[in-house]
């Protein structure tokens, strides 16, 4: 069995199966689509790209071989959080030192209701399958390459209505909220379908970096969750979610908002298989407590003396997937050889 092999059984059990441990994983220093130019915004052809995406798949390789982590090499695309709100029209702004961000093109009730669902034809996304095709021509059928940034279908639709008329809307004119949701849905159901379809192994985890079957389920940021009730969550946001992880086998998902009130809500998700949440917006003992033996918990952005903590303050069945950043390969190896020692698995 190749180390990649024992990383891929090692992770499917931990996010499905029996457990054996914590995972940890050591990220490289990437190459960030700031530095190499947002393909999503861009109107020059993609080819341009790929030297980039293969360059991170190189590194994560190098950073694979030269350590004994739990990584699985993989050719990572995240870029702005609006390529789906592009989708339907949305313009992306370019902001100097970070990723384009979409701007609204919907004030009213009515203007949402125009809508089309977009087709996967339209730019950005056919620029993303155009450059997969090239990125798989370089990679070869094998390699698993990544999605891009996937918003839940409710923060995409927070990204196209203007936020203050948006949440004016959830509560004046509900239905015209739930069709625009539904659009955004739709569109982001079709994607994954013919991602995964075109290009076979894929890698549907968006952030943090790891590796999880594409049978395991789809991943996604619900970030717009703290700024409402646990009411609206479940009529806005929980019946597509449930929906998502019933049809691509589960959910993972990335929260940074301050969102501890909907714990009772992303619990009712049909196998929840592992939760990212950002360590300075949650009670992280209630966060621990909440999900130990039911999903899980991927940090990242954490330092050394926090994942110790984090240990301490753990259940007998909670299982945590750490991302490591370092530097430089010397420092990861002395970093990664002390957190496995704490995790028990040195």
């Amino acid at each position: 069995m190749t180390k990649k092999e024992r990383n891929k059984r090692f992770l499917t059990d931990l996010f499905c199966g029996e457990f054996r441990g914590h995972a940890v994983i050591c990220v490289p220093p990437l190459v960030s689509a700031v530095e190499a130019g947002d393909y999503a915004v861009s109107k020059e052809p993609v080819r341009k790209w790929v030297s980039w995406a293969v360059r991170n798949y190189e590194l994560m390789c190098e950073w694979h071989e030269a350590l004994d982590d739990d990584s699985v090499p993989y050719v990572p695309l995240t870029t702005t959080t609006g390529l789906f709100a592009a989708a339907f029209g949305c313009p992306l702004h370019e902001f100097e030192g970070s990723l384009a961000a979409a701007r609204p093109i919907v004030y009213s009730p009515q203007e949402a209701d125009k809508l089309p669902i977009p087709s996967l034809d339209t730019p950005p996304i056919s620029r993303f399958f155009e450059l997969v095709e090239l990125v798989r021509e370089k990679v070869g059928p094998k390699v698993p390459i990544g999605v891009p940034d996937i918003q839940s279908p409710f923060d995409i639709a927070a990204l196209i209505w203007s936020k203050e008329n948006f949440y004016e809307a959830l509560v004046e004119h509900p239905d015209s909220v739930l069709r625009l949701v539904e659009k955004c849905h739709i569109l982001l159901k079709n994607f994954l379908t013919e991602f995964k379809s075109r290009f076979g192994e894929v890698n549907f985890c968006h952030y943090p970096f790891a590796w999880a079957p594409p049978d395991a389920g789809c991943w996604l940021s619900e970030d717009e969750a703290g700024c409402i009730s646990a009411h609206m969550f479940e009529k806005f946001c929980l019946p597509f979610l449930t929906d998502l992880s019933e049809t691509f086998g589960g959910l993972f998902m990335h929260c940074c908002a301050y969102a501890d009130h909907q714990y009772d809500n992303f619990l009712k998700i049909p196998n929840f298989r592992g939760f990212n949440r950002d360590l300075r917006a949650t009670d992280v003992q209630l966060t621990i407590d909440t999900f130990a033996g039911r999903t899980v918990l991927m940090v990242t952005g954490a330092t050394e003396a926090q994942i110790y903590k984090l240990l301490e303050m753990a259940k007998p069945n909670s299982r945590f997937l750490f991302n490591l950043s370092a530097s430089n390969l010397d420092e990861a190896k002395v970093l990664l050889e002390r957190v496995k020692e704490r995790c028990g698995r040195a």
